[in-house]
């Protein structure tokens, strides 16, 4: 198992590498020269010239990027050129927004998702199992932001029972601010429950064909048992791959709610930064976002190991 680990790490690492080599590459092609938006288009070139040259923007792209993945390492992301603050401060002032946003979208995902997949996969060409595929379908074809305005629209505007935008900050109270994240929340997680309850149910209808699930059933053992002992285990193995495929897209999926519900959390930080050309902001927070996508799927994959064996001796 030990082995299995490390070849797993030593993968992210290698991952994480080419990452941020990607990360540094597309943002330099970005249209725009920062000198000039930052000292605006009626600026000398003499002082656009001395403010690419303080950048360090005038040296060659190899020394950039190893300037820029050195600090990186030393958990230096460099400086914001708006905000004029290190770019670490300002990802981790916006996390406790992003985060709590992703659990809770998780969550909501979860929930929902793993029973009603269990529920279709077990009334198989019934009644439940239309209900479930008709909602999933649903969930499929609503984008986030549409699903986003209209939960907008049915419980602040008509119903006032939750606000529409905005968020009461954690100082207010745990309540006040899980509930400014409640609709956003399900916005964001509603494609995501109707892909993790088709998988599950597929899943599960997979494994309940297998012999040794029949024989379980003819040796007497209730329909619950099966499903817990015999069913459940087996068939997580996609399960975890979906899900830790989604973890990393609610992530990222986040950046538009946040806009959509005025929320101050990484989307609206990276959206400004890249109207605003703050290339470090952006690289920081990029970078960010992606190496945490890349580490979900390293644990999702050191996951495998315990559920199955057989996968840490491949």
């Amino acid at each position: 198992m030990r082995s299995f680990i490390l070849r797993r790490v030593a993968a992210l690492a290698a991952t994480l590498f080419f990452v941020s080599i990607l990360v540094f590459v597309v943002i330099r092609v970005l249209p725009g020269d920062p000198a000039l938006i930052i000292m605006g288009t009626e600026a000398s070139p003499e002082a656009a010239a001395r403010l690419r040259e303080a950048m360090g923007l005038n040296r060659p792209l190899p020394v950039q990027y190893a300037e820029w993945i050195g600090g990186a390492l030393r958990g230096d992301l460099g400086r914001s050129i708006q905000y004029d603050v290190p770019v670490g401060s300002l990802i981790l002032s916006r996390l406790p927004v992003t985060v709590p946003l992703t659990l809770m979208a998780a969550c909501f995902m979860a929930l929902a998702a793993i029973p009603l997949g269990i529920f279709a996969a077990t009334r198989h060409r019934r009644w439940g199992d239309y209900l479930t595929m008709i909602l999933s379908q649903l969930g499929i074809a609503v984008p986030s932001f549409w699903a986003g305005l209209l939960l907008i629209l049915l419980f602040s505007v008509r119903l006032g029972w939750v606000q529409a935008g905005g968020f009461d900050g954690w100082g207010q109270g745990v309540w006040p601010a899980l509930r400014s994240l409640l609709l956003p929340a399900i916005a964001l997680g509603l494609f995501q429950f109707a892909v993790l309850a088709r998988t599950i149910r597929s899943a599960i209808l997979e494994v309940l064909r297998e012999e040794y699930v029949k024989t379980a059933r003819a040796k007497g053992l209730g329909e619950p048992a099966v499903l817990v002992k015999h069913t459940f285990r087996n068939a997580m193995i996609p399960v975890v791959t979906v899900v830790g495929i989604q973890l990393g897209q609610l992530m990222a999926g986040s950046i538009i709610l946040e806009s959509v519900f005025y929320l101050p959390g990484l989307g609206r930080l990276a959206l400004g930064a890249i109207n605003a050309r703050d290339l470090p902001v952006v690289q920081g927070v990029v970078l960010f976002v992606a190496s945490t996508i890349v580490l979900i799927n390293v644990l999702v994959d050191i996951l495998y190991g315990f559920l199955d064996p057989r996968i840490r001796y491949e």
